[in-house]
């Protein structure tokens, strides 16, 4: 199987604070792996290095192939980061966010109708400012403009909150149907088991560490 993410005592730094202390992590294509752990454990940690935010310190990864010690900028047009704070702009509309993250990539207005449609957020929605959205739609719309830009890995930094329990189980079909199309899913949930009956592995993150509890 192809390997996707490769981590090999990673050592990531927040400010003083040692985020990451000697991760090791094999993620292949098509794999959806759930991320657990306390606060604080290392798991956005983990996603922000994937996404090429975070710089290492010690230790090597590839991201798709791609050294992050000597090319982490060339990682982010191909994965995609969903984290706590959707990444919208307030003062665009729905269609205009999703049509900003689709000119990055040059996906086409099909690509921009088809993710809109596919979060239920086209519509009356479609022209409704992002500052006036509530918390599930704007996750629907950060979603959205996950899915047009075509992203070949899915860091998801508890991805189920703020939707509703119908929210979440297009979320869930979402994720299965990237994976099928050849994506890869990486996620941190503490909703043990909605995201465990999704993944198809979980690794136990401690102490910015792989504990010995994966799955």
């Amino acid at each position: 199987m192809e390997t996707v993410i490769e981590l090999n005592g990673v050592v990531a730094v927040l400010g003083q604070f040692p985020a990451l202390a000697g991760i090791d992590l094999r993620v292949h294509r098509g794999e959806i792996v759930l991320l657990q752990g306390p606060n604080g454990a290392g798991k956005t940690s983990i996603l922000r290095v994937c996404a090429g935010l975070m710089p290492i310190e010690r230790g090597v990864g590839k991201i798709l192939g791609i050294d992050l010690n000597t090319n982490r900028d060339a990682i982010r047009s191909r994965v995609g980061l969903l984290g706590h704070a959707n990444g919208l702009y307030l003062d665009l509309t729905v269609t205009q966010n999703i049509e900003f993250w689709a000119s990055t990539v040059a996906a086409t207005k099909d690509e921009v109708r088809l993710a809109m449609q596919s979060m239920k957020i086209d519509g009356r929605l479609a022209t409704v400012k992002a500052s006036q959205l509530s918390a599930g739609q704007r996750r629907r719309t950060a979603l959205a403009s996950l899915i047009v830009r075509r992203a070949e890995i899915w860091l998801l930094d508890e991805p189920h909150a703020g939707l509703d329990a119908a929210g979440r189980n297009e979320l869930d079909s979402l994720l299965r149907d990237a994976v099928r199309a050849g994506a890869t899913v990486v996620l941190a949930s503490h909703e043990s088991e909605r995201a465990g009956g999704l993944a198809t592995r979980t690794v136990i993150v401690d102490g910015g560490s792989i504990g010995q509890g994966e799955l």
